[in-house]
């Protein structure tokens, strides 16, 4: 474990150095808790993609910048944040109020500082009940592979990363539906990157959960990543 779990970290970069991209479908019960824990210096793009409770809406009142992408899937909404971002670093991170955005740093810092080019974080439940079993054991799996696929000792295929933008668009990433950050490692390994992970908190959800909180939803994510493994 890289860092302790029991406290986020003190605000840092007084300058706007990383963007942190945001898909949100939905997510106007968290959106004021995920904004508001947001570390100076770390600009928020939120990517709705769709909602119908105003979320876009709510994440501009509270000065988020917003990206609409109305083409549906976990993939369409990251990559449309990427685009828009500008810093040379960028985060990715659920909007559900799951994970800290004051540990984003966690992430973030190893690739600022060169000591990394991609970091993921490896969800520790803070809580029982935050990571439902179906949909960690279907994690366990899909890390299983792709430790096999890529030799990256990796045991999470965690939400919360970082990389430097440019070179996240040198990967040329294709898929657009739940397949988008396995498909970011299986590249990223390729392409010789150093990766490592870090420990974050994992927390219970706000609101309903449209992929790990539902088996339907679970095996979805199966498919679109098991699909990546065998395309990419």
């Amino acid at each position: 474990m890289d860092k302790p779990l029991e406290a986020a970290p003190a605000a840092v970069s007084p300058t706007a150095a990383v963007d942190v991209v945001l898909p949100c479908l939905d997510e106007a019960d968290a959106l004021p808790w995920v904004l508001d824990r947001m570390p100076p210096g770390y600009r928020a793009i939120v990517v709705d993609n769709g909602s119908s409770d105003g979320s876009g809406d709510l994440a501009r009142r509270l000065g988020a910048l917003v990206v609409d992408q109305p083409v549906r899937g976990f993939g369409a909404a990251c990559h449309a944040g990427l685009v828009a971002a500008t810093a040379p670093v960028v985060c990715f991170c659920d909007c559900d109020a799951s994970l800290d955005p004051r540990e984003l740093p966690y992430v973030a810092d190893p690739v600022r500082d060169g000591e990394a080019d991609l970091v993921l974080g490896r969800r520790r439940p803070a809580t029982f009940g935050a990571w439902p079993p179906h949909a960690r054991v279907a994690n366990r799996v899909l890390a299983g592979k792709l430790r096999s696929r890529t030799g990256v000792r990796l045991h999470d295929l965690g939400p919360m990363r970082a990389a430097r933008r440019e070179a996240l668009l040198a990967l040329g990433l294709a898929d657009r539906r739940s397949g988008y950050p396995l498909e970011m490692v299986v590249r990223a390994a390729a392409a010789d990157w150093r990766i490592r992970e870090t420990d974050v908190r994992y927390l219970p959800r706000t609101g309903r959960s449209k992929v790990t909180g539902t088996v339907r939803g679970t095996l979805h994510a199966v498919r679109d990543m098991s699909a990546v493994l065998a395309r990419v």
